[in-house]
C-alpha cells in the first residue's frame, strides 16, 4: 500500500494475525533454539580470543577488528536477547543464562562486559524504548535527541562530520550516560520522589549523585576492566606487549561503536520510517508502530546475522521482543507476506542505504513521517 493508506489498516486483525505467528513460534521453540544463542555466542568468543591472542604482538587492525566483534557479539546476541527474557521458557536453559541471573553482581563483567549497567540498559531500551517506540518518550528517537544538531546554524559539511566523530563514540557519550540517566529518574518515580533536573553537565558531574554513579558504576569500572586490567595479564611478555594490548584495546572501541552505530542508528530512522506524537491506544496500533518505524537489513543465514547482530531483524524483534534470535530467521517470511496481506509497507534495504538515510535525519536533511502525513 501507500502510506496514504495508514488509516485503513485492519488494526483489530493484524493484532489476532501477530499473535497467532507468536504462538506459533512459541509451539516451535525448544533447546534447539538455546544451543544456535551458544553458538553464536561461541563466534564472539572466538574472535575475542584470537584478537587478544594476536593483539600483544604489535598495534594492528585484524587484532583490534576480532575483539571489536567478540564485544558487540557479547552486547547484541548474547545480553540483549537474554534481557528480554528469550531464552527463560526454555527448560534447558542455565540460570546464568535467564534473565534472572545474567550478569547480575559479581556476574557483570564475566557476562557482560561493556560501559552501561545491565540494569541501566534493561530499562532505557527493554521498556521505555520497545514500548515507546518512535515517540519523544523514546530515548533513542534519533530526530528528537539531535533536534540540537538538527536547527543549528552550522553548515552542513560540519554536521556530518561531527556524527562521524560520534559513531567512533557513541556508547560513551550517548548510551552510557542515557541509560544511567533514565535508569536515576526510574527510581525516583518508584519513590515518589520529584525527579531532579538532569542536565548533561550533572550527568558528567563528580559532584552530582548522577554524575558520580556514572563514573563509579559505569566508566570507571569498564576502563579498569578493558585498558587496564586485559592489558596488565601481558606483563609477562614484556612493556611493548601491553602497549599493544593496549593500543588494539582502543582501536577495538572504537570500531565496535561505528560497528554499533552502524547497525542500531539506521534501524529506527528515516525519511520513511514514521514518528508519533502520543502513545498507542490500542494492541493493533501498537504493532502497526512496530512495523512503520523499525527497518530490516539482508537477512538469510547464520553467518550474514552474525555480523548484523541479529538487528537485521528489527521489524520481528520490535513485535516479539521476547523470542529467541534462531526464531526470527523462520518468521521472517511470514511477516512480510502478513505485511502484504494488511498493505503495510515493509522496510528492508541494504544497511548503508538506511545509514544514509538515518543521518540525514540527524544532521537536520530530512524529517521522519508523521501519521497525518500518512493520511491519518
Amino acid at each position: 500500500m501507500s502510506l496514504n493508506s495508514y488509516q485503513t489498516v485492519n488494526r483489530e486483525q493484524l493484532a489476532k494475525d501477530i499473535k497467532q505467528l507468536y504462538l506459533q513460534a512459541q509451539a516451535d521453540m525448544g533447546p534447539e533454539d538455546f544451543r544456535h544463542m551458544k553458538r553464536m555466542e561461541r563466534w564472539g568468543q572466538a574472535c575475542s580470543l584470537l584478537g587478544y591472542a594476536t593483539a600483544w604482538i604489535a598495534p594492528n587492525l585484524v587484532s583490534a577488528l576480532l575483539i571489536s566483534q567478540g564485544s558487540f557479539t557479547r552486547w547484541t546476541q548474547a545480553a540483549h536477547p537474554i534481557q528480554h527474557r528469550s531464552y527463560d521458557k526454555i527448560d534447558s536453559t542455565s540460570t546464568r543464562y535467564q534473565s534472572k541471573g545474567f550478569a547480575k553482581g559479581w556476574r557483570r563483567f564475566l557476562d557482560w562486559p561493556d560501559w552501561m549497567t545491565p540494569a541501566g540498559w534493561h530499562h532505557e531500551h527493554d521498556v521505555l524504548h520497545h514500548y515507546r517506540l518512535g515517540e519523544t518518550a523514546d530515548p533513542n528517537n534519533a530526530q528528537h535527541n539531535m533536534e540540537w544538531l538538527r536547527q543549528s546554524k552550522l553548515p552542513m559539511w560540519l554536521r556530518y562530520a561531527i556524527m562521524a566523530f560520534f559513531s567512533g563514540v557513541w556508547k560513551l557519550s550517548y548510551y552510557t550516560p542515557r541509560t544511567h540517566k533514565e535508569l536515576r529518574l526510574n527510581e525516583y518515580r518508584h519513590q515518589h520522589q520529584p525527579a531532579p533536573t538532569m542536565t548533561r553537565i550533572d550527568a558528567w558531574s563528580l559532584f552530582t549523585p548522577q554524575g558520580r554513579g556514572l563514573w563509579l558504576k559505569s566508566i570507571l569500572p569498564y576502563v579498569a576492566y578493558r585498558f587496564v586490567l586485559l592489558p596488565a595479564l601481558f606483563l609477562p611478555l614484556g612493556s611493548v606487549a601491553v602497549t599493544s594490548v593496549l593500543l588494539n584495546s582502543v582501536l577495538a572501541e572504537i570500531l565496535t561503536n561505528i560497528h554499533s552505530f552502524l547497525v542500531m542508528m539506521p534501524n529506527h530512522a528515516g525519511d520513511d520510517v514514521m514518528s508519533f506524537d502520543e502513545k498507542a491506544h490500542s494492541k493493533g496500533e501498537f504493532y502497526l508502530r512496530q512495523i512503520l518505524g523499525s527497518v530490516n537489513y539482508p537477512t538469510g543465514s547464520n553467518a550474514n546475522d552474525f555480523l548484523y547482530g541479529w538487528l537485521n531483524y528489527q521489524i520481528k524483534h520490535h513485535l516479539w521482543p521476547d523470542l529467541p534470535l534462531s526464531q526470527y530467521q523462520k518468521l521472517q517470511p511470514q511477516v512480510k507476506a502478513l505485511c502484504e496481506k494488511h498493505g503495510i509497507p515493509y522496510c528492508q534495504d541494504s544497511v548503508f542505504k538506511r545509514l544514509r538515510k538515518a543521518v540525514d535525519i540527524m544532521v537536520g536533511k530530512t524529517s521522519m513521517l508523521k501519521p497525518a502525513e500518512a493520511g491519518a
